[in-house]
């Protein structure tokens, strides 16, 4: 079940969040009370029990429903599949373990009214030191090579309006690189201070090992894509 026209529609994926789920979910109620919305989970594979608990939440919610994946494919897999079952006039997607605070999102929901796509700013992150300094390198050469400026390009927290990403096609690692892709298609991108929470329960499923090479050519391809973009007017008078 799902509100028939949502305004806005919550895109989350989860990878083995068992002891995040209700405590998201009794956070999005209590921080979106009074909006039309719906929430979708994308189910990517869990195998620690969270498949039972987005069941259970589902059945509690009638605006609350979920995807589940046969297998684990990634979070650009998920979020894509989010996005593509979502009915919303505006889309908002965000992790599962709350690091991400739902009370920022209707700040985020406020600036679509000026912008296409609006970005989380962890500005003060709340992780280990190690992950803090790979991020800082991370987002410093992805914007050098693929020249933008955006200060957390690794924030799950965006908010979209929908048409647009409508127009966006993803393919795995790129969800890394939504607001490019966005300025690509010549749609406006913007930045908001959010919340970051440090991660209570569970495990963190990226790392320096497991994404930098995969990342670095994911760059590569998207400065390939910017570089052939084609450029023309045309001009019948």
């Amino acid at each position: 079940m799902h509100p028939s026209h949502p305004d806005i529609s919550l895109v989350i994926p989860v990878y083995n969040e068992i002891e995040n789920i209700e405590l998201l979910e009794r956070s999005i109620i209590t921080n979106l009370a009074g909006q039309n919305y719906e929430v979708i989970f994308v189910n990517d594979g869990s195998t620690d029990g969270s498949t039972v608990r987005i069941k259970e939440c589902c059945v509690r919610h009638n605006n609350f429903r979920a995807l589940h994946f046969k297998k684990h494919a990634g979070q650009t897999s998920a979020m894509d599949a989010g996005f593509k079952h979502a009915y919303g006039k505006y889309i908002v997607s965000m992790d599962a373990d709350m690091q991400n605070d739902p009370a920022d999102i209707p700040k985020l929901l406020e600036k679509l009214h000026s912008y296409d796509m609006v970005c989380g700013w962890r500005q003060k992150r709340n992780d280990p030191w190690i992950k803090r300094i790979s991020a800082i390198v991370a987002n410093f050469i992805r914007n050098k090579v693929s020249q933008e400026n955006i200060k957390d390009t690794g924030c799950s927290l965006k908010a979209y309006r929908r048409e647009c990403l409508q127009r966006i096609r993803l393919y795995n690692g790129m969800h890394r690189f939504l607001p490019t892709l966005f300025k690509m298609e010549g749609f406006t991108v913007t930045e908001i201070i959010v919340n970051h929470y440090p991660r209570k329960f569970g495990k963190s499923k990226y790392g320096i090992t497991n994404r930098a090479f995969r990342a670095f050519v994911d760059l590569l391809a998207v400065q390939w894509m910017k570089k052939r973009k084609l450029h023309y007017e045309v001009d019948n008078d």
